[in-house]
């Protein structure tokens, strides 16, 4: 097929008639058109006639399958009936009648010199008489066309046969391959009302390269060193993006970036993927057959695939309840998993996530969705389709956590319009000033990030930082902890006329720096233990303690605090108050933190003055 496209290449250079005829001035122009637009129409006539009667033709010969024997055929079948039927054409126009004969009886008709073309990337064809094309982004109609719908469906069933797929009434839409990789889907009557509808979109001969989206200012190569290194640490990764934004494209160069002795399982609706390692094994979903049975779905392939001993999975799009299937694997050991969805921003990315395992049927608290979320997602990259018809990354976004009942987000680099020049827009992107919490994780995997990294600002040591993920804990913990660097919840101690202040003290494990617990009582019970070490190193102790102040995320959770409290204080317990607990609290996943003012040891103990209370506090948060 690749000789029949390079020789309509030729043609359309040297034909004079043909679209790509240089412009002449405007006066000639306006002298010329009638006759051109004339004389194209009598040819599209001619093209019509021809084309029954040597279609026909070849119907009653043996099947000839070498394609300059085809030729030959064509252009003596052609210059028959030319000389029947007296028609006047140049040596050129002959040409292209020979060669829309040859790509009706070996290829795809009208649709093979458009898919000749690099220049385009995206074909339409709404019904047999309106074809439209994509080049540079922006969408524009052609001049050609099909003779009748039956003349469509003949080059559809040339596409699909060989995929044994089918397309009909009783299933009026499919999605299909070419050869090369290009991606088609196909919708007929009764769901299409102006006829046959094909939608096809091209694939390059030759994958594009990190260079290439470099060259067309997709993103920069700053960027592209990032997510390499992203890629390279097991970050789980989602391209997210609108239609025609070229998500799949950026997935192929991202799949680039894995190292090529990892096992790579790439599950897919139709094959599109082009990875260039080795070890790649590639499954494809299946519809079913005239019978309505033997469908193989992408949520199918994906339990299989987890039992093929895969290092990566790369799913090509997530649209349904294969999401779950995803997430559950990001989270069980395939790290640094890819895939893409439909989304306008990276915060839709993650609803539709929790819309997609929805989807499964299964009745799960949007809590849990969102946890599995949240701890599965480390960043997504979003692509857009600018006004100019440029494609872009817009948004670098890590997903780091979450904080009632929200997945929480942060831009690590965005896209900043700076102006338009020539119609082109121009911008970069640009660090957000925000430092992403996996950034440990570079260090774990003995990565080496150049001087400045990217932008990213260097850690603050006067400010605490978030933690990293749970899955992360053992990496974050074998790296041991900074003393200098002041750790959330750690709590302040100020000693002063005789008594001593410790503020904020959090359920932070001090031999290995993480949360203690996710319930109430294991953190209630892990603060204390903290506060008992910071009195008693201050001089003082629990029994001193004359007045306190405990922070909960959730006020309902106050009678659990206040039973691990009387534990602690079975005598009469201190006064105090509860407060709510302030979002960098939160962030770092305390359910409770607790500051005490206490006497100093220089005093005796104080005599218990509460008397009644016992050691039930009494709730002071608001809405209790």
């Amino acid at each position: 097929m690749s000789l029949l496209r390079r020789e309509a290449q030729a043609q359309q250079r040297v034909d004079t008639d043909g679209p790509s005829t240089p412009p002449v001035p405007s006066a000639q122009a306006s002298r010329l058109a009638p006759v051109a637009s004339g004389r194209e129409e009598l040819l599209r006539d001619l093209s019509l006639r021809l084309q029954g009667e040597v279609i026909g033709e070849f119907d009653s010969l043996i099947q000839i399958s070498e394609q300059a024997d085809v030729r030959a055929k064509v252009e003596e079948l052609i210059e028959r009936i030319i000389r029947q039927r007296q028609f006047t054409v140049t040596r050129d126009e002959r040409l292209r009648l020979v060669q829309g004969m040859v790509d009706e009886i070996m290829g795809l008709g009208p649709l093979e010199p458009l898919l000749a073309d690099d220049t385009i990337t995206e074909v339409m064809v709404n019904g047999p008489k309106q074809i439209y094309i994509e080049r540079g982004g922006k969408i524009q109609r052609v001049d050609t066309a099909f003779m009748s719908e039956e003349h469509v469906m003949r080059i559809v069933d040339r596409i699909i046969a060989p995929l044994g797929r089918r397309l009909d009434e009783s299933s009026p839409r499919v999605d299909a391959r070419l050869p090369d990789g290009s991606r088609v889907n196909v919708i007929i009557a009764p769901l299409s009302l102006v006829g046959p509808v094909i939608t096809i979109r091209k694939f390059a001969a030759r994958p594009f390269t990190v260079e290439d989206l470099i060259g067309f200012g997709t993103s920069t190569a700053e960027m592209f060193d990032f997510l390499r290194a992203c890629v390279e640490a097991r970050l789980n990764i989602f391209v997210s993006g609108g239609t025609g934004s070229g998500k799949t494209t950026f997935l192929n160069v991202l799949s680039s970036f894995i190292p090529n002795d990892e096992r790579i399982i790439t599950v897919e609706d139709a094959a599109e993927l082009q990875l260039r390692q080795d070890h790649v094994v590639t499954l494809e979903a299946r519809p079913p057959n005239l019978e309505g049975t033997g469908e193989i779905t992408i949520r199918d392939l994906m339990r299989n695939a987890l039992h093929m001993r895969p290092d990566r999975i790369i799913v090509g799009e997530c649209r349904a309840g294969e999401a779950l299937d995803m997430l559950q694997a990001m989270n069980s050991g395939q790290e640094g998993s890819l895939s893409t969805g439909h989304a306008n921003t990276p915060p839709d990315m993650l609803r539709r996530l929790e819309t997609m395992v929805l989807m499964t049927g299964y009745e799960l608290p949007l809590r849990a969705i969102r946890e599995q979320i949240a701890s599965a997602v480390d960043l997504i990259v979003h692509t857009a389709r600018l006004k100019d018809g440029s494609r872009k990354v817009v948004n670098i976004t890590e997903v780091f956590g979450l904080e009632d009942d929200d997945i929480l987000t942060q831009d690590i680099f965005a896209f900043e319009q700076t102006g338009v020049v020539d119609g082109r827009i121009q911008g970069r992107l640009s660090a957000t000033g925000v430092r992403p919490t996996f950034m440990p994780r570079f260090r774990a995997s003995g990565i080496v990030l150049p001087p400045g990294e990217y932008g990213i600002p260097p850690e603050d040591p006067t400010k605490p930082t978030r933690p990293g993920k749970g899955r992360w804990a053992l990496v974050d913990a074998a790296q041991g902890l900074d003393p200098s660097r002041p750790v959330v919840g750690s709590g302040r101690v100020v000693v002063a006329g005789g008594m001593v202040y410790v503020s904020s003290i959090g359920p932070v494990d001090p031999a290995t720096g993480q949360v203690a617990g996710t319930t109430i009582r294991t953190q209630a019970r892990q603060c204390l233990v903290n506060l008992k070490s910071k009195l008693e190193d201050a001089g003082s102790s629990l029994d001193r303690v004359v007045w306190a102040n405990w922070s909960l995320r959730d006020p309902g959770e106050f009678d659990e605090f206040n039973e691990e409290w009387a534990r602690w204080f079975p005598a009469d317990a201190p006064i105090g108050q509860g407060t709510l607990m302030p979002p960098l609290l939160r962030r770092a996943g305390f359910r409770v933190s607790i500051g005490v003012i206490a006497q100093a040891g220089d005093g005796e103990p104080p005599e218990a003055s509460h008397s009644g209370a016992g050691s039930v506090l009494r709730p002071a948060l608001p809405g209790v």
